[in-house]
């Protein structure tokens, strides 16, 4: 069985108005591609031939499209959330019918919006199989970190802007603070360990929360990738940068 992936798509975009009040943040198009298109073309150019796709706002336009994705083997699944958003870890968790599997073959979680020139063969090399997923970070300036041990084991989550810690009793002495940069590479294993979390919190979760729980009992590491340039599609002037960013990083 080759590697799944999930691309999350379902946001509303909304700092991307006025464009997403009749499109979607994934099929906002530039350099004569949607986003959800670059993300598509450069997971398959590494030999993934089955996606989710999670869809709310504007569902059907994402839908009507990703029906005339013809590329050769592929088989892409819709994760209807029109009902409710269910942010990252619950559209995961929503997934799980597709992506759960048991060959231990690792899964390729991304944002939709995030351009990068990752190289993802690297990435999926470096897959450690005794953790529950590798998550790729940066060293870019930020408010919001995780951080990890000298051994690139996550322990926990820091806003530097207001001081709040997850967890709350987190000695940050001695750890290294590192960017989240929306993509993953996770062990299948890391659903059996879900239920719980979905249990207390309900429907709705992070992906980040998720980490912040597992963390406690389970190995997460950092993979930061080298040379490393990403780009998060999130503002409307910010379309015209992102074709320059797409010309030259991507494929």
């Amino acid at each position: 069985m080759s590697m799944k992936a999930m691309i999350f798509a379902a946001g509303l975009g909304t700092r991307l108005k006025p464009l997403t009040d009749t499109t979607p943040k994934a099929l906002v198009a530039f350099a004569g591609k949607t986003l959800l298109q670059w993300q598509l073309d450069k997971l398959y150019a590494v030999g993934i031939r089955e996606f989710v796709v999670n869809v709310h706002h504007l569902a059907d336009q994402i839908v009507d499209y990703l029906q005339t994705y013809r590329m050769e083997g592929c088989q892409v699944h819709i994760s209807d959330e029109r009902e409710m958003l269910l942010d990252t870890g619950g559209g995961l968790y929503r997934a799980k019918e597709w992506l759960k599997n048991d060959d231990d073959e690792p899964i390729l979680v991304c944002n939709v919006d995030i351009l990068s020139n990752i190289d993802l063969s690297s990435l999926m090399t470096a897959y450690d199989p005794n953790a529950l997923g590798l998550i790729v970070v940066s060293p870019r300036k930020t408010q919001r970190y995780l951080l990890f041990d000298e051994e690139r084991r996550l322990h926990g989550w820091q806003n530097i802007a207001t001081g709040e810690k997850k967890p709350i009793d987190l000695n940050v002495e001695g750890l290294d603070a590192f960017a989240f940069s929306g993509m993953q590479l996770l062990n299948p294993k890391i659903f059996d360990y879900m239920d719980a979390f979905y249990d207390m919190k309900g429907p709705k979760f992070s992906l980040v929360d998720l980490y912040i729980y597992l963390c406690q009992n389970h190995s997460l590491k950092a993979y930061v990738p080298t040379n490393y340039q990403m780009m998060d599609v999130g503002k409307i002037n910010q379309l015209e940068e992102a074709e320059q960013f797409a010309q030259t990083m991507l494929l």
